[in-house]
């Protein structure tokens, strides 16, 4: 199957994507200066919620009424949302902003693998099985492995990183075999809703009462991560996946650390190991082998040649 080719309205789009999600990572680890990663995760979903169902009422989308659909909601709200934005923000506290948007671009690699897994038509190639191979050379390269050797809060931050973009990976396959007849504002709206029902209770149990009596700092991040940063980034992703396809939405990871490590070195004085760079241009060379239009467009050069 042929990939589409990027016009440069969905090359613009998809730049302003990787610029919401990259600053995003660093409005969440300025929240947790104040609030806890499980209070952060539901004032994310919960305010999304809200704004989602505002654009599905103003749409006159239909609402489901069908408990097997509500339940796929609740699988994506899962998988999508409550275990990777609860690890993710977890790993925020002990490691930089700049190096979870590295480990979260393997979303990628793990996405190959658990499609390949899941379904008949997404095998694992030869080409995508050396990308992964370099994928999971540069992860190593960006943690260090005598990093993990240690097993220390960072260690573990690391891995907890990685564990969520585990469940990203599940989430798509689960997206495609029980969403694909949804609108994807209604599928947004019902997935950041369960995540909602699940985050307020925990976060109000395990971390105190959910409130806005908050720093202005603090309101100013859940504002932009919690709006920008996931409702209208959900809207935004779904209009390039239309223009784009899948498999160029794969191009965002590599466009997300850039932003992120910049602004994490401007905003809070964060620095990287030169290691976690040698890391990301492997991770990145990984991916451009999985997406694969980089090497054959080279290899229809050289035939013309």
């Amino acid at each position: 199957m042929t990939q589409k080719s990027l016009s440069p309205r969905a090359w613009t789009e998809m730049s302003l994507l990787a610029l919401i999600w990259g600053v995003s990572f660093v409005s969440i680890r300025i929240a947790l200066d104040e609030i806890g990663p499980l209070t952060a995760v539901a004032h994310r979903v919960g305010w999304a919620a809200l704004v989602l169902w505002l654009v599905v009422l103003f749409m006159r989308l239909p609402v489901p009424r069908d408990p097997k659909v509500w339940g796929a909601f609740l699988g994506m709200g899962l998988l999508n949302n409550v275990i990777p934005f609860g690890l993710m923000a977890w790993g925020q506290l002990h490691i930089e902003s700049g190096l979870t948007s590295i480990l979260n671009a393997t979303t990628a690699i793990f996405g190959v693998l658990v499609a390949a897994l899941v379904f008949a038509d997404e095998r694992l190639t030869a080409r995508k099985g050396l990308g992964v191979t370099l994928g999971f050379a540069g992860v190593a390269t960006a943690i260090g492995l005598e990093n993990l050797r240690s097993l220390d809060l960072r260690s573990l931050a690391q891995l907890g990183v990685l564990g969520g973009t585990v469940s990203y990976a599940f989430a798509s396959a689960w997206a495609r075999k029980t969403l694909s007849g949804q609108p994807p504002q209604v599928a947004a709206a019902g997935m950041v809703t369960m995540a909602t029902l699940i985050m307020l209770p925990a976060a109000w149990m395990l971390e105190g009462p959910v409130t806005l009596d908050l720093a202005p700092r603090t309101m100013l991040a859940i504002g932009y991560y919690a709006i920008p940063g996931t409702a209208l980034a959900y809207l935004l992703y779904y209009r390039v996946l239309a223009m784009a396809g899948s498999g160029n939405l794969m191009l965002v990871t590599l466009l997300i650390p850039p932003v992120a490590i910049v602004l994490g070195a401007t905003l809070l004085g964060e620095s990287l190991r030169p290691a976690a760079y040698g890391g990301f241009a492997l991770l990145a060379l990984g991916l451009t082998l999985i997406d694969g239009r980089i090497w054959r467009s080279r290899n229809l050069h050289a035939r013309k040649g």
